[in-house]
């Protein structure tokens, strides 16, 4: 479980970019910035009120009054800055985070988005993630393709409560990174020891190939 995880962030950080502001949900976006390129630096923004996040703090650095927006206590990069509610949901509304990257539930074809309700489990609601996903310029899902249990977590239409309509750019799983296209989800890498094929069985809607015809292989 921990080498996919790991598996996912190290090919979610091959999709950042130099100087990108980006917001990471709890789980596997916290690993991403662990396997980002050597030429590339990002700055990582928290709800409430933070950019500049640096790694958890431990021992004499910690500051209960530094923390992030899952309240985990954190270092700040220097230069890094703090800022009011405000400001913070200004920033994000505003369209100035260059990606969000965040787990789900499910995703669909049309690019909905939902990651806040397990059925018959009490679970606070999707929270800041609604505003996260509506001002983001990308929104990249980092998830495992299918359940426990063996189910396409990607599909035609979602079933469980959404918490964002055509938000989502681009998903990367254990399985495959797939792209929002024109016509669907676009098939872009493929895992090692997948196959087209067996993407496509392990997903709920149809996966379309770019029109070049490459699919290229995700990184190991």
């Amino acid at each position: 479980m921990s080498d996919v995880r790991h598996f996912i962030a190290r090919n979610v950080a091959s999709l950042l970019r130099n100087g990108d502001v980006i917001n990471l949900g709890v789980g596997i976006p916290t690993l991403t910035t662990q396997y980002l390129p050597d030429d590339v630096e990002v700055l990582i923004q928290a709800e409430n009120g933070v950019i500049g996040c640096g790694p958890e703090a431990v021992g004499e650095q910690i500051d209960r009054d530094i923390i992030d927006a899952g309240a985990k206590c954190i270092t700040v990069i220097p230069g890094g800055w703090f800022f009011d509610s405000a400001v913070s949901f200004g920033i994000i509304r505003g369209a100035h985070l260059d990606a969000t990257i965040l787990g789900a539930l499910q995703v669909d074809e049309k690019g909905n988005l939902a990651n806040w309700y397990v059925p018959g489990k009490l679970l606070p609601g999707p929270g800041g993630a609604m505003d996260l996903v509506a001002g983001a310029r990308q929104v990249i899902v980092a998830m495992e393709h299918v359940t426990k249990y063996g189910e396409p977590k990607i599909l035609s239409e979602c079933t469980l409560p959404l918490t964002a309509i055509g938000v989502v750019t681009t998903i990367v799983t254990d399985a495959a990174i797939l792209k929002r296209a024109e016509l669907g989800l676009e098939l872009v890498a493929i895992a090692p020891g997948e196959t087209i094929e067996s993407v496509r069985a392990k997903t709920g809607c149809p996966l379309h190939l770019p029109k070049e015809g490459q699919v290229g292989e995700m990184l190991q």
